[in-house]
């Protein structure tokens, strides 16, 4: 993975390659939250969840995005092709690095120079079939509000 951290030692956060900002104008920044705890032992919790009960599983977006082990290679590209600077953050690491904020997960967030502001909420990912659904999301709702001011 390459990229850019938007803070040292949390998340993973890749750059879009398709990111053309303009000279000296800030990146957008969006923030991927999973409804789902990071370490080791979690993932393995999560890998039987989505294994022998999916329908009950409480990360629609990582039910979207990821297979059973692995991210889907249709998603890493849509990544790479945003104009935006992209983190993944855990519900745990979410809440350490911003304690005071309150967003049912999962959520994509847009991130400012005054904090994060949901702009895909829990209500909407879940409402999101495929990953199709996902991508038009967040195209109209993170990249093209962010285009229009």
């Amino acid at each position: 993975m390459s990229g850019n951290r938007f803070d040292p030692g949390a998340g993973t956060a890749r750059r879009g390659e398709g990111s053309r900002a303009a000279a000296g104008a800030r990146p957008l920044r969006l923030l991927f939250a999973y409804n789902a705890d990071s370490g080791l032992f979690n993932a393995l919790a999560d890998i039987g969840h989505k294994l022998f009960s999916p329908g009950t599983y409480a990360c629609g977006l990582c039910a979207l995005t990821h297979g059973l082990l692995t991210e889907r290679a249709e998603w890493r590209e849509f990544i790479a092709s945003l104009e935006a600077d992209c983190e993944f953050l855990h519900r745990d690491e979410l809440r350490r690095r911003y304690p005071a904020l309150a967003v049912e997960l999962p959520a994509v967030l847009r991130v400012t120079d005054a904090g994060p502001a949901v702009c895909v909420d829990a209500s909407t990912l879940s409402a999101c079939r495929s990953l199709l659904d996902l991508k038009v999301v967040i195209l109209r709702r993170c990249i093209g509000s962010a285009r229009d001011g």
